[in-house]
């Protein structure tokens, strides 16, 4: 018996169709495999998001906020499906080499493995779950049958795929046990991050950051491969991208992030290995304990950051200098433009969180209200860097990134003296979505931004795409929810907080914020190619899914617009 279609829609999951088939519809006939593996992608998540909501609660996740697991499951597939479309028009115009084409399509079949394997799971502990607890669905046989017919004929269109651009056999053996690496690995860190974080994340949240964190991290690993084992790795298996295409400033963030994930490890270890030989000693205070721990913290973390992660990055790329060195010649590289943009950044920053801190201690403004105002603050930091020094902008996402994980582990493993104080200043400006164990709101904000700036970086013939996450999320979603808070009357549904007014007000200010935007561009040199009918759908979808979503919309909202803006 099939689910009915009134127990299926619900607004997120309808705002979730359209923007599937919206991308759908902008395909070329070339990439029809890839369209009916979304479309099977989306039908099967859609099935288990429902099915889970049903079910019995299986995993602590965030309070308040539906499973999203439709949402999480196809936003990066789309993602890179939108990304495919738009190399195709660049391999159409012979703008760049088939070989960026096809590393885009592994990148795609990728996240779909992530999503695919995760959806198998999730399946198998519903299933598992209501046979334990003697449950009987209705659909159960259905379900069964349906996830099986999806499983098998995605498998099918994902080998056709990968068999047109593997030379051999072999070759395409080869991709598809990489992309059940993918699966396999989405599925234990799914797991991971659901019980080591318990109530810090929904499923979709949870399933949108392991795949990002497979994706990546798997990117590097191939990376890493193609260059130390070229003579024992086909080179079909990771395409030119992994090498010499890759930019400095890429490498630079990837072996800092990648330094950061050596270092949490070693750490750990190296704590462990002190208690284990001097744990014993009770004669010891706490207070050498806690000075003790904050060496090795600092000491490991700046052998790491100095030595270990520069030397994967001369790995992996042909620096002409130590990586330390290339950023300071970078930056001083233009020295008035890039310094006084520091200066001014670090201005803004100063005064704005000094304002905010005493007014969040002080006053009685919404959380969700004053944390707007960072919305705003990026708007005012990365706007103009974006227009006039985008790749100073990378940089500094970059090494932003990596100064809030390092405050997040100091502040999570409490590292004398800082621990402490970092704790109590950023629970000032925590809500209902963050917890003790793991505050996500500021790098929600900043990956937002971030993101489709990155993404966007080698061909792109659709301007406004870097400026995704700051329209979305900078001007859209701040305007929306002042405007909703103030003068909102009219509720989209009867559980929810979002207004007509608000996603009214969010709409309008990003097509005002954009048509001020298309003449700046064009005035500094961009050709633009977009129609303003593909804009308005953007920007519509993206405000409807803010209106709909209780997911974390910092994390989806910018990539949904992003993906539309890319068609």
């Amino acid at each position: 018996m099939a689910i009915s279609s009134a127990k299926a829609m619900n607004g997120e999951r309808a705002v979730v169709l359209i923007f599937v088939l919206r991308v759908l519809s902008s395909l070329p006939l070339a990439l029809f495999p890839h369209a009916l593996s979304l479309s099977l992608l989306s039908l099967f998540s859609l099935v288990v998001e429902i099915r889970v909501d049903d079910s019995v609660s299986l995993f602590k996740t965030r309070p308040g906020a539906s499973s999203g697991i439709m949402l999480g499951a196809v936003t990066f597939p789309t993602v890179m499906l939108s990304k495919l479309i738009q190399l195709s028009r660049a391999v159409s115009l012979q703008q760049i080499e088939i070989g960026e084409l096809e590393h885009m399509t592994m990148q795609f079949w990728a996240a779909s493995a992530c999503s695919c394997g995760v959806l198998i799971f999730l399946s198998i502990v519903t299933w598992c779950a209501a046979n334990n607890k003697n449950l009987r669905f209705s659909c159960s046989v259905w379900d069964a049958k349906f996830s099986l017919s999806c499983v098998i004929l995605y498998s099918v269109v994902c080998c056709i795929s990968l068999a047109t651009i593997s030379h051999t056999g072999f070759n395409t053996a080869l991709k598809l046990l990489w992309l059940l690496c993918h699966g396999f690995a989405a599925v234990k860190l799914i797991q991971h991050l659901v019980y080591t974080f318990p109530f810090c994340a929904s499923i979709g949240e949870a399933l949108l950051v392991t795949s990002g964190l497979v994706l990546y991290f798997g990117d590097m690993l191939a990376c890493t491969i193609s260059k130390v084992c070229r003579l024992l790795i086909p080179p079909e298996l990771v395409s030119i991208r992994y090498g010499i295409k890759r930019s400095e400033i890429g490498i630079i963030i990837q072996g800092v992030l990648l330094g950061l994930l050596i270092f949490s490890a070693l750490f750990k270890f190296l704590i462990q290995l002190r208690e284990y030989f001097w744990g014993a000693n009770g004669s010891e205070s706490r207070e050498r304990k806690e000075i003790g721990r904050s060496l090795i913290f600092f000491t490991s973390l700046v052998f790491i950051m100095i030595a270990i992660a520069p030397s994967w990055m001369m790995i992996v790329l042909d620096f002409d200098v130590h990586p330390i060195l290339w950023i300071f010649r970078f930056v001083f590289s233009e020295p008035f433009k890039r310094l006084s943009l520091c200066i001014y950044w670090l201005g803004l920053i100063y005064a704005s969180v000094l304002r905010f801190y005493n007014i969040s201690k002080n006053s009685k403004i919404e959380r969700i209200l004053l944390r707007k105002y960072y919305h705003l603050l990026a708007v005012s930091m990365f706007l103009p860097a974006l227009i006039y020094q985008p790749q100073f902008l990378d940089l500094a996402f970059g090494a932003a990134l990596a100064v809030f994980l390092v405050l997040e582990i100091i502040r999570v493993w409490r590292i004398w003296p800082l621990g402490q104080l970092v704790h109590q200043f950023m629970s000032a400006f925590t809500d209902h979505r963050d917890s003790d164990l793991i505050i996500v709101s500021h790098f929600s904000l900043l990956l937002g931004c971030a993101l489709p700036i990155w993404m966007s970086s080698g061909f792109n013939d659709r301007p406004l795409t870097p400026f995704a996450g700051i329209l979305s999320l900078g001007i859209g979603d701040t305007m929306a929810s002042m405007v909703g808070h103030k003068y909102g009357v009219l509720r989209w549904s009867k559980t929810g907080k979002k207004t007509i007014e608000g996603t009214a007000a969010g709409i309008t200010s990003v097509l005002a914020a954009c048509s001020v935007l298309v003449p700046l561009l064009a005035s500094t040199g961009y050709i633009l190619t977009q129609h303003w009918f593909p804009i308005l759908i953007a920007v519509t979808t993206s405000g409807m899914l803010e209106a709909y979503t209780t997911q974390l919309d910092n994390a989806f909202i910018p990539l949904v617009f992003y993906s539309l803006l890319c068609l």
